[in-house]
């Protein structure tokens, strides 16, 4: 039968807007990072209860596995979002997962915009984390795997010099200081020993009582926050590769859903369309 001038084109029953290739393939991208949000919990949760509650509770600020909590379970309610969402065809879910993520994107962006520009303000607030890493050095485990990690990559010693360890309680060397590491360095500042089968814990011992010349003979006398200015400089392809990585899949999220949500809208609007000019005699 003929169709009316000026009416839609006439689809057939089984016809839908919506793409399967878009619909899953969100599906499956939340998926995947669903599950490594759950991981990411998991790990954190296991490595809060493995430590001793009150150290833990003196570093909360800098607790890795409070981050991976934390993060986790607002990656799994986000991908809760696009599973849900894109599996159901539901717009107020995809809606808030790409409303969301887009956010999160911004955020991203500002604060890389904002370092870049406030770089000062952002050295000032480094060097407050490290020194409070420092005055919790011997408090948390992680915590003080982690300086040595990075004062042996690094090769440097305390915040701007190695004497910044006299923050610690027990490596301060105020005179009334009972602490057998008075005035010393954790080893990790030391220079290291070719051939070396043992590592020397006590080879910082004293150190901080030593001048710059003397001391640079046995540790590492420059400070972690210009070595790792100089590391970020030296390495701004690979840390923008890896900030491109992030956006990439952030990206991918939102367009997926965006196509999907608008296809869906089209698929709502046929249905409508077909429900009312389904007795019409030209339908």
């Amino acid at each position: 039968m003929a169709r009316r001038p000026g009416a839609p084109a006439a689809y057939g029953e089984d016809f839908s807007f919506v793409s399967p290739l878009v619909k899953y393939l969100l599906f499956f991208f939340n998926m995947l990072f669903w599950v490594i949000s759950m991981v990411m919990v998991a790990v954190g949760v296991y490595a809060r209860l493995m430590k001793h509650a009150e150290a833990a509770l003196a570093c909360l600020a800098v607790d890795p596995a409070i981050l991976l909590i934390v993060v986790g379970i607002l990656m799994f309610l986000l991908t809760f979002c696009g599973c849900i969402g894109s599996l159901r065809e539901n717009i107020c879910l995809l809606q808030t997962f790409s409303l969301c993520l887009t956010i999160v994107f911004l955020l991203q962006l500002a604060a890389g915009v904002l370092g870049f520009i406030f770089s000062d303000k952002a050295r000032g607030k480094v060097s407050e984390i490290i020194n409070n890493a420092i005055v919790h050095y011997r408090d948390d485990l992680d915590l003080q795997n982690l300086i040595d990690f990075g004062q042996k990559k690094f090769g440097c010693c305390g915040g701007i010099s190695y004497k910044d360890w006299s923050l610690n309680m027990y490596f301060n060397c105020s005179e009334d200081n009972p602490s057998r590491e008075r005035c010393s360095v954790p080893y990790s500042c030391c220079l290291p020993t070719p051939n070396q089968a043992v590592i020397n814990t006590m080879c910082g011992q004293g150190m901080q009582a030593l001048d710059y010349l003397e001391a640079s003979k046995v540790i590492y006398t420059n400070g972690c926050i210009d070595r790792l200015v100089n590391w970020i400089h030296s390495n701004l392809f690979v840390l923008g590769g890896v900030a491109l990585g992030l956006a990439i899949p952030q990206l991918v999220g939102i367009l997926l859903s965006m196509i999907l949500v608008s296809q869906i809208k089209d698929q709502i609007k046929l249905q409508l369309y077909n429900q009312q000019h389904r007795a019409d005699p030209w339908y």
